[in-house]
């Protein structure tokens, strides 16, 4: 029987955001799933090797035995700025691509491309 915790749930994630990908031809849909696919890995990064009962590295944490490793979630928040400026990069070249071929699907816009160059 499979456990549900913060590692099987970000697996899911990931291979919903792969879907998405390969399935849907909207540009803002496959945006949104590598969006969902980053989240999943940054889950997958948290909550990977954390002992049940740890508490975070803040404060007095002496009298405690598992204290939790403040590096993924380091490594995690400069993911997260990272991922912020690529989807907003892909939002700013969509925006562009809709204004130049007036569609949002990416075989349309292949095909638009094709005849306009």
């Amino acid at each position: 029987m499979i456990s549900i915790n913060g590692e099987s749930i970000s697996i899911l994630l990931f291979f919903v955001g792969v879907y998405g990908l390969i399935a849907r031809r909207n540009i803002i849909k496959s945006i949104m799933s590598i969006s969902i696919m980053q989240v999943a890995i940054i889950l997958y990064f948290i909550s990977a090797n954390t002992a049940p009962g740890s508490v975070p590295p803040i404060g007095d944490v002496a009298q405690t035995l598992h204290v939790a490793d403040p590096l993924p979630q380091a490594l995690m928040i400069t993911d997260i700025v990272i991922g912020i400026g690529v989807t907003a990069a892909s939002l700013t070249m969509f925006i562009h691509l809709y204004h130049r071929f007036g569609s949002t699907n990416w075989q349309k816009v292949m095909k638009k491309r094709n005849h306009h160059d």
